[in-house]
């Protein structure tokens, strides 16, 4: 399985809205029940996309600047950005087939 890198309130820039290609970044917590759900479906589709989208994850008790610049509400949240700016928001679990399909709209595929 692939690792999703963890990124901080400090790399979040860098890692984020300069990167070149879209970033989907998952605010999680180590509390969040189904995290581990929503973390398979996560890992699997890094695979499959590894060349159209980033994904990290950013846990929201460590890094809490960056989860309030982007008014965290619920976890685990799925946020997609491109070119700097936030395009797509999921909250809550996705099964992988409808999760691919939303992404694949942001990629062009």
């Amino acid at each position: 399985m692939i690792n999703i890198n963890e990124i901080t309130d400090g790399t979040f820039n860098s890692e984020v809205l300069e990167f070149k290609i879209p970033v989907a970044v998952d605010f999680w917590a180590p509390w969040c029940g189904p995290y581990q759900m929503v973390t398979s479906v996560l890992e699997a589709l890094a695979q499959k996309m590894t060349d159209k989208i980033k994904f990290v994850k950013i846990n929201t008790d460590e890094n809490p600047k960056t989860a309030q610049q982007y008014q965290i509400m619920a976890i685990s949240s799925l946020l997609v950005f491109k070119e700097g700016k936030e395009i797509d928001r999921i909250v809550g679990y996705l099964p992988e087939d409808q999760l691919e399909a939303q992404l694949n709209k942001i990629t062009g595929e």
